[in-house]
């Protein structure tokens, strides 16, 4: 007799337990899921002394649970609070205890940089795999450029950093100032409009892009993949330079070179004066080292030549002999004045020792070296004096050469109608109408009688 309350067999094979069906739920949305990531706001936040975080991630619709070990929570760089925005990565799990889903907390940043920071990864490594970083792509900055191009803000901080180091290297070297912004959306756009512009114009042999300082959001716009491409594309040579020597962007691995700074990739792409003097000076010295190897090589075969026609005349042999022995003989002569004299220059030499430490002889010392260098003072203030005297006239005679007035003084005049207006053509006026000339001194009213035209 069979009995409708009564399970079937093959029901009965389909009964959980509770715990059995809580752990086949965990493994399923651990399994399914994996890792997942997901932001949301920081709530009812508890951190027991077995250093484990219990809280709550909520957003306006709907809350979930998690636990982060203190395994992984060690790793999070800031104090979270309620009310926090994060971004998290979890899995998805359950509490087995109480059927509870919650969420297993991996890693923990706040939100707005973790959202940067996870399209700052994600763009890198997609252009990365694209080959767009690969060293074998990249080229070396030219050692001696024509020119330097800055792509950078027009009022910027790193502007001015970057005139002063190319100043101070290189101050004959021509730079060239492609502004941009470089903050916000609209500096995107821009940055790659200043780099095609230096490309078209080919008139720079390295580009430095780049700009101080600032926070993740304000270098973002160097993190674009339109900037990257357009540095990676760029036909001239790219430094970057963004930021301080922390901050790395997606513009630093597209570049040819990446410099800590703005100040550092002027010192990168100028050659320093000093440098090349050097290496001038040094080819020089190579120079003369081998010009004087040549001409002692030379002297040292016309000797040993010398000497063997010298070894075939006895007659010279002879001479060679005698005036050998005068030498022996100067030397002794030589020898015994030494002696003789070596005691009076010891004592001369103690008697200039001893003047040399006299104060008188000091002061006078002292006294001169000041006078010269007020000599010295007062004709370098009047060679600029005379310099600037110089210079103010030949400004004012170019002033007095463009003017107006020196043009009139050759004998030349200005006709207008009495309205103002400048009479160039004989088309412009009619017989009998009035006219106003403008000469070097004073005015004529005249009168048109006939008007002949080309």
């Amino acid at each position: 007799m069979n009995y409708r309350n009564e399970p079937s067999q093959s029901r009965q094979q389909q009964v959980f337990t509770v715990t059995r069906l809580n752990s086949a739920v965990r493994m399923i949305l651990e399994q399914d899921l994996g890792l997942v990531w997901l932001t949301g706001e920081l709530s009812n936040l508890a951190m027991p002394s077995s250093g484990h975080w219990y809280f709550s991630l909520k957003d306006m619709s709907a809350q979930v649970r998690c636990a982060m070990f203190k395994g992984n929570n060690r790793r999070v760089a800031f104090r979270p609070q309620d009310g926090m925005q994060v971004l998290v990565q979890a899995r998805v799990s359950l509490y087995e205890p109480r059927g509870d889903y919650q969420l297993i907390i991996e890693s923990m940043q706040p939100a707005g940089d973790g959202v940067l920071a996870l399209r700052f990864e994600e763009l890198k490594r997609r252009l990365g795999t694209e080959g767009l970083f690969d060293e074998g792509r990249k080229r070396p900055l030219p050692r001696e450029p024509r020119a330097v191009g800055l792509v950078t803000s027009a009022t910027g901080a790193a502007l001015h950093d970057m005139l002063t180091v190319l100043r101070r290297r290189a101050p004959d070297l021509p730079v060239f100032i492609y502004p941009t912004q470089v903050q916000g959306s609209a500096a995107i756009g821009q940055i790659v409009s200043a780099i095609a512009l230096a490309n078209r114009r080919a008139e720079v042999d390295v580009l430095i892009v780049g700009r101080g300082g600032g926070s993740l959001e304000d270098l973002w716009c160097f993190n674009e993949e339109a900037v990257a491409r357009a540095i990676a594309g760029s036909a001239i040579p790219v430094v970057s330079a963004v930021g301080h020597e922390v901050d790395v962007t997606i513009s630093d691995f597209a570049a040819d070179l990446r410099a800590p700074t703005p100040s550092a990739a002027a010192e990168l792409v100028a050659p320093d004066q000093s440098a090349r003097a050097q290496r001038l000076a040094h080819l020089k010295q190579q120079l003369l080292q081998a010009m004087n190897r040549q001409q002692t090589a030379a002297r040292h075969d016309f000797i040993l030549l010398q000497k063997r026609l010298d070894h075939q005349d006895p007659k010279r042999r002879l001479e060679q002999q005698s005036q050998r022995l005068d030498e022996l003989s100067a030397r002794l002569q030589q020898l015994m004045n030494h002696k003789l004299h070596q005691g009076e220059r010891r004592l001369a030499n103690l008697e200039l020792r001893l003047q040399g430490k006299s104060p008188e002889r000091l002061l006078a010392v002292g006294k001169r070296r000041h006078q010269l260098a007020e000599e010295r003072l007062h004709a370098l203030i009047a060679k600029r004096r005379d310099l600037a005297d110089h210079r103010l006239a030949m400004l004012s005679a170019r002033l007095d050469g463009v003017s107006p007035l020196a043009t009139l003084g050759r004998g030349y005049s200005i006709t207008r109608t009495q309205s103002g207006e400048v009479i160039s053509r004989a088309a412009q006026v009619d017989a009998g109408q009035t006219l106003v000339t403008q000469l070097a001194e004073g005015q004529l009213r005249v009168r048109v009688e006939e008007v002949h035209q080309p």
